[in-house]
């Protein structure tokens, strides 16, 4: 087979991992040790600001100029991720669709997580697969800045065209506009160059 692309590269939450439900505990936890509300799950901004932002700009989201910010953010950092792993699951046929992908493209990762990828990428049995994790903690300006996918086309030395990037957010597609990547939305309804609602659909768009 003869791929369209050189590499494909990921978002991690919602698009490897269904998270959100950790990423709810997280953040609630900082909460509940302030004394503060619980964030309202009915909120469907505040589950965007979850499920999409780096850790630093959903802290400012919630607290902003807040005098408690700090402590939110030392709080957050005295979790330990692995106690939130049993609240997340690895998206249905990953695992078959990157074997597949492998042999003929390399992977890469592009995600506004921080420092928990070892982690998942560990815990999850994805180990070999990704030759470049760019996480929010190696670059200045997270998605929706294009730096971080960017960074990958360097770390490849390929042009913009020469990547796809499958991810499922604002944040994301508008990363890959100003990156120039090719973006296709998993799950999702935003304007894409496809939308896949299965993981093995990817092929398609590599290989077709």
């Amino acid at each position: 087979m003869t791929a369209r692309y050189k590499v494909v590269i990921y978002d991690c939450d919602g698009v490897i991992l269904d998270s959100i439900e950790s990423n709810y505990i997280f953040y609630n936890r900082i909460m509940q040790r302030l004394g503060r509300e619980q964030i309202d799950r009915c909120c469907a901004e505040s589950e965007q600001v979850l499920h999409t932002y780096s850790y630093m700009n959903v802290i400012e989201h919630f607290f902003g100029n807040d005098p408690e910010k700090e402590k939110a953010l030392a709080i957050g950092k005295t979790i330990r991720y692995r106690e939130l792993m049993p609240y997340m699951k690895r998206e249905e046929e990953l695992l078959e669709t990157l074997t597949v992908l492998k042999e003929h493209v390399e992977l890469a990762i592009c995600t506004n997580r921080a420092s928990s990828m070892e982690m998942i990428i560990e815990d999850f049995g994805l180990e070999g697969f990704f030759g470049c994790i760019m996480t929010a903690g190696k670059v200045q300006h997270p998605k929706p800045h294009p730096e971080p996918l960017l960074r990958v086309l360097e770390h490849y030395g390929i042009a913009p065209h020469e990547a796809l990037f499958v991810g499922d957010s604002a944040v994301d597609m508008q990363a890959a506009a100003a990156a120039g990547v090719p973006f296709i939305a998993y799950k999702s309804e935003l304007p894409a160059l496809a939308i896949i609602e299965r993981h093995s659909q990817v092929l398609d768009h590599v290989f077709g």
